[in-house]
């Protein structure tokens, strides 16, 4: 057993595992659906679009949530927020299975587990910027990133190994048992100094749009909404892919999905270990893996041969998500000093997911229309975009 001595490193791990553990409760939940679209359209009635529109309903209730629940994670205290969001989206999960005879109330209904959702990561920010010092607050930071993309591969594992209804409700018991585990902790955490609130205030009572325009919030909003396509949408529609234009069943493309997404998972260390090879660079390492996205992504429309086009839709991914991981672990954290962590934290994931929305939805029509393979193209055509908006300029990059 390690035994760590330094108080601040040693909180910080407290702090950090608990927010990793809820992270991974909630990427477990919002990656089922993805997980077992190819169950659903074999085994019931249920379309493409019809997931599509389900999805983006999602996609716009987390979005707007995170708008909100971002700039109120800055006033009420995360133990409050964190818990009450698991627990309510545990409950909301698990009634979507049950809601197949009235197609739009389950919409809603799975749209509400979204906004629940988004409860958690703007808070969770600003409760690791404000208790742990800033190299710490990088490694939670670190821990809770992978800690989302690792419940990509367990969503599709447990859609490997059972019905899409049993999945919901696995996710369920998660969700809601995270939830109360939350909020013991945190009580635990509060009581013990181990965490305090509003440690840190706005640098100008009355700039505080101001001070993140100059902290880069607009570029960092384009660059948000790009890989927010990627890291949701593209992820999202993957085993549908991997079903309907690669040819695999619905099982093995659930496998697939899992084992590639468990891949996919350790994009944020190794975006990290560029990102310090590079001489602590944000922009150049950005820039960088947008440069990359877009040679993988045209790869994968010219291989046909099914696994190298896994492997190349795979690196693409890895490679977008390398620029997200900026935005997440490195970008937000260092706004701490501004006392709006949360706010613009929330705000970024909000651009994010009205993003992912709208291409879900487009995506998902797109396809009996142009094909996978076009939207591939489109796919590039998103990180030609990124590059564009990621171009190093002279001054860095605040964080």
């Amino acid at each position: 057993m390690v035994v760590i001595k330094n108080t601040k490193a040693r909180n910080a791990f407290i702090i950090g595992g608990l927010c990793s553990l809820s992270y991974f409760a909630v990427y477990i939940a919002r990656n089922i659906l993805g997980a077992v679209t190819p169950q659903m359209i074999e085994q019931t009635d249920y379309t493409t679009e019809y997931i599509g529109t389900t999805s983006s309903m999602y996609f716009i209730f987390y979005a707007v949530g995170q708008l909100l629940n971002g700039a109120i994670g800055d006033k009420i205290k995360a133990r409050y927020m964190i818990s009450f969001g698991l627990i309510l989206a545990g409950i909301t999960n698990i009634v979507f299975p049950y809601m197949s005879e009235y197609p739009f109330s389950a919409q809603i209904v799975y749209g509400m587990t979204g906004f629940f959702l988004s409860m958690i990561y703007g808070p969770m920010t600003k409760v690791v910027s404000e208790n742990t010092e800033p190299e710490y607050a990088v490694r939670c930071s670190l821990g809770y990133t992978f800690a989302s993309f690792f419940g990509s591969p367990i969503a599709g594992l447990m859609a490997a190994f059972f019905a899409w209804q049993t999945v919901f409700r696995i996710s369920s018991i998660v969700l809601f048992s995270m939830g109360v585990f939350c909020f013991v902790s945190f009580l635990f955490f509060e009581r013990s100094g181990i965490v305090k609130y509003n440690q840190y205030k706005k640098e100008k009572e009355t700039g505080g749009v101001k001070v993140l325009i100059e902290n880069r919030i607009i570029r960092f909003t384009f660059i948000s909404i790009i890989t927010g396509v990627v890291r949701t949408t593209v992820v999202f529609w993957m085993p549908t892919y991997v079903s309907q234009y690669l040819g695999f069943s619905a099982e093995l493309s659930a496998g697939i999905f899992t084992v590639s997404t468990l891949i996919i998972s350790f994009t944020t260390f190794i975006a990290v270990f560029v990102y310090e090879q590079l001489g602590r660079n944000m922009e150049l390492t950005i820039f960088l893996s947008f440069v990359t996205a877009a040679i993988a992504f045209l790869a994968v429309y010219f291989v046909k041969m099914p696994i190298l086009n896994i492997v190349f839709l795979v690196i693409a991914i890895m490679a977008a998500n390398g620029a997200a991981s900026m935005i997440w672990s490195r970008y937000c954290p260092g706004l701490r000093d501004t006392g709006m962590v949360s706010t613009a934290t929330g705000f970024l994931d909000f651009v994010s997911y009205m993003a992912a929305s709208a291409s879900s939805m487009l995506f998902s029509n797109a396809v009996a229309v142009i094909g996978w393979g076009n939207l591939v193209l489109i796919w590039f055509g998103l990180m030609i975009a990124g590059i564009a908006v990621s171009a190093p300029m002279n001054k860095q990059v605040k964080g």
